[in-house]
């Protein structure tokens, strides 16, 4: 059995920051675990520009992005290991299997969960309808268009408004097909607005909002589908059928964290990130397992995911080092409240806080002019930050100060009457 300071498990964007903090905060032995062929993950994938104005400052593409942890990460002597899939996790015992190493059996002093996400299918939402070619998710075209050069269709309708679905859209029309419209059973548009503008607008590309598809008809290719229009309860409206002919569907209807490892190893899940339980310095509840990137929540911004990803990377050398104490007696929870989808953190423990600690989450729904309260469990204001708008597409980060983590607290938004 070989043994490594910190094992990374995922070689995408989160990963790629993991190992490089880990690194750059005392961890001698690093290795990175990637099944892909190629580090950077769904970076790969992603050339459109937009990436890194947070973090470097500069636009970039997806590939850009990613080549450059990459190289800092094989700068800094991080090991890594592509084509090389994780069998099994269980507490800090690995098992790999690929066709350079075989079967290997490796321990980790701490170890990094980056596997990021997957997409939903069909099946999970059950459309009706025959059962033809032509049906994809938006993350599969992509890579077929700009990774396996195949064009995916010429008359496309996109279920969802998730942004690789807006990106598809223009992504295909620059291609040369017509995207029909792009349909939303939510209220609100669950994408970034940016994206809404460049790639949408800008094309003349309809969103339609409260609508969803009702049937998908096609003996061996997709031919048509049927849209209706949906109620409060997301129910179809009878009488507002509309069947549009197209040779395919794109579906982009969310993203669920690939969490069977963090399962396998006994960590508790939260069922509103559908990530683990994380404390306030990534660290799952097994001690010792940090979590990082989309497997932790599902980001907007590849930016936000790294630095994310450091803070795991430098709290998992820390641990590797024996710096790192758990105190479960004075651990705190933070709990999402009313117009609020979930909160990161769900844990903290105040003795490991310098300052403030940074909290991430996400509203129910769109909300101009709005009050995020930080409550304790009497309902009395902690403190408070104002926001112009709140998006549920769009995640939201506060800071609250280490003098009021003296108890549970929930994170609750009010929206000013207008």
């Amino acid at each position: 059995m070989t043994t490594y300071d910190v094992i990374v498990i995922g070689g995408g964007p989160a990963g790629l920051a993991a190992a490089v903090s880990a690194k750059e905060h005392g961890a001698e032995s690093v290795l990175v675990i990637e099944r892909d062929p190629k580090l950077g993950g769904i970076l790969n994938q992603c050339i459109h520009a937009g990436f890194g104005l947070h973090y470097f400052k500069e636009e970039l593409t997806g590939p850009e992005y990613g080549a450059r942890f990459a190289k800092m990460a094989k700068a800094s002597g991080v090991e890594f290991w592509t084509d090389t899939m994780v069998l099994s996790l269980d507490d800090h015992t690995v098992v790999t299997s690929s066709a350079e190493h075989g079967i290997r059996t490796l321990k980790g002093k701490a170890i990094v969960l980056a596997m990021g996400c997957r997409e939903r299918t069909r099946g999970a939402l059950g459309i009706p309808g025959d059962r033809p070619a032509g049906v994809f998710t938006a993350g599969r075209a992509q890579k077929y268009i700009n990774i396996d050069g195949y064009m995916v269709g010429k008359r496309v309708v996109i279920l969802g408004s998730g942004d690789i679905g807006l990106i598809m859209a223009r992504r295909l029309t620059l291609e040369g097909a017509r995207v029909l419209a792009v349909y939303e059973i939510m209220p609100y548009c669950n994408g970034l607005q940016r994206n809404v503008v460049q790639c949408l607008e800008d094309f003349g590309i309809p969103l339609y909002l409260s609508h969803t598809i009702t049937n998908i008809e096609g003996l061996h290719r997709v031919e048509r589908v049927t849209v209706s229009k949906v109620d409060e309860s997301l129910r179809p409206i009878p009488g507002t059928e509309e069947t549009l002919d197209c040779d395919t569907v794109l579906l982009s209807v969310g993203l669920i964290p690939e969490n069977e490892l963090t399962s396998e190893a006994g960590i508790d899940l939260d069922p509103a990130t559908k990530g683990a339980v994380l404390y306030e310095n990534m660290e799952t509840s097994v001690p010792g397992i940090f979590a990082c990137g989309n497997v932790a929540q599902v980001h907007d911004l590849v930016d936000f995911v790294t630095l994310e990803s450091q803070k795991a990377g430098d709290a998992a050398a820390e641990y590797a080092n024996g710096k790192q104490t758990k105190n479960d007696a004075s651990v705190i929870s933070l709990a999402a409240g009313d117009g609020v989808s979930y909160v990161l953190p769900q844990r903290v423990r105040p003795d490991n806080v310098e300052g403030s600690v940074e909290v991430s989450f996400r509203a129910r729904r769109p909300c101009k002019k709005s009050t995020v309260l930080v409550l304790d469990p009497s309902g009395n204001v902690v403190c408070e930050f104002k926001r112009p708008y709140l998006l549920p597409g769009q995640m939201e980060h506060i800071k609250i100060p280490k003098e009021h983590l003296n108890g549970d607290l929930s994170i609750s938004v009010k929206e000013e009457m207008q």
